[in-house]
């Protein structure tokens, strides 16, 4: 039976969590047992104290060592998670008691990081000291680690969310799309295209059931063209990039502003096809009801002061 949680907290000790994540790197009890400076007898100990803890085996006992068990490396995980939320108070508090600095989480989808990155610019530039950490993943991804607390704020959608009520959100900006490709595509130098000058051509799109990707499935049925078959799905700037890069016949779908960056580094081109439909506008989400850290009030600051919105 697995212990109440007040009975894990009471018995449980940072110095045991590096342990669990010394053995985990390791596998060895006297690799770990140097490595947060207990003797081996003594790491011993404290691991039969974690299993105990735990009321179950964290790792089984073999002639190469310590392999951890299913169990085992869930707790080394949570370790990894709780050592690392320490690191961050710690450089919060730092920040707080300079009278400035602090530390922010900010998710953000990829069509938006261009803006984002800006108001980070303007941010890190007025407060030197601060520490900010960006996760760019899809908005229902992010709103989960909004809700684990893993998150101070999000630049996503809350239109995915089956709860958007949990959540509060201002827009902060209209997202145009565009058509990008290899600088050396076939259709580079065209004055104005169709979406059939562009059916035979390999798309990049997002996942199946995403914001962008629905726009372009409705602008396919209603040009009344079949949506392609074979498709490359990402999330990723880099890995759209990375694939218009190697194949100068594939296209992909973006945001305006990810476009015009990659255009103006001369990474891609922007295709001239004017797309009918309209995607959904970019939030600046946070937990309902969650206190903001000073360095995310900043961060916010800085994004309406980008988009002429007053805090």
């Amino acid at each position: 039976m697995t212990p109440s949680l007040n009975s894990i907290i009471s018995r449980l000790h940072v110095k045991q969590l590096r342990l669990l994540i010394a053995l985990g790197d390791h596998g060895s009890l006297l690799k770990a047992a140097q490595q947060v400076a207990l003797t081996q007898p003594g790491a011993s100990k404290a691991l039969q104290e974690i299993e105990t803890t735990f009321g179950t085996p964290l790792f089984n006992r073999t002639n190469r060592g310590l392999e951890p068990t299913e169990a085992g490396h869930c707790a080394i995980r949570y370790a990894r998670l709780i050592h690392t939320d320490l690191t961050h108070l710690r450089e919060e508090l730092v920040g707080l008691s300079r009278g400035r600095g602090g530390r922010v989480a900010v998710g953000v989808i990829m069509g938006a990081v261009p803006l984002l990155t800006d108001a980070i610019s303007t941010l890190i530039a007025a407060h030197p000291e601060m520490s900010v950490e960006i996760v760019e993943d899809t908005s229902s991804a992010l709103l989960s680690q909004i809700d684990a607390g893993r998150l101070d704020l999000a630049i996503c959608r809350t239109t995915v969310s089956q709860t958007p009520q949990h959540y509060e959100s201002v827009k902060l900006q209209d997202e145009t799309l565009a058509v990008i490709a290899n600088v050396r595509h076939p259709l580079r130098r065209a004055k104005k295209l169709a979406l059939k000058d562009m059916e035979k051509y390999r798309w990049v799109v997002y996942r199946a059931n995403m914001p962008m990707r629905l726009l372009l499935e409705r602008e396919f049925r209603e040009a009344e063209i079949r949506f392609p078959m074979h498709l490359l799905e990402t999330t990723s700037a880099f890995a759209t990039l990375a694939l218009l890069q190697g194949n100068p016949s594939f296209v992909a779908l973006v945001s305006i502003d990810v476009a015009q960056f990659f255009a103006s580094q001369e990474m891609a081109c922007i295709l001239p096809l004017r797309l009918a439909s309209r995607s959904e506008p970019y939030e600046l989400v946070t937990r309902k009801g969650a206190p903001l850290a000073p360095a995310a009030r900043l961060l916010i600051e800085a994004l309406y002061d980008k988009q002429g919105i007053e805090f």
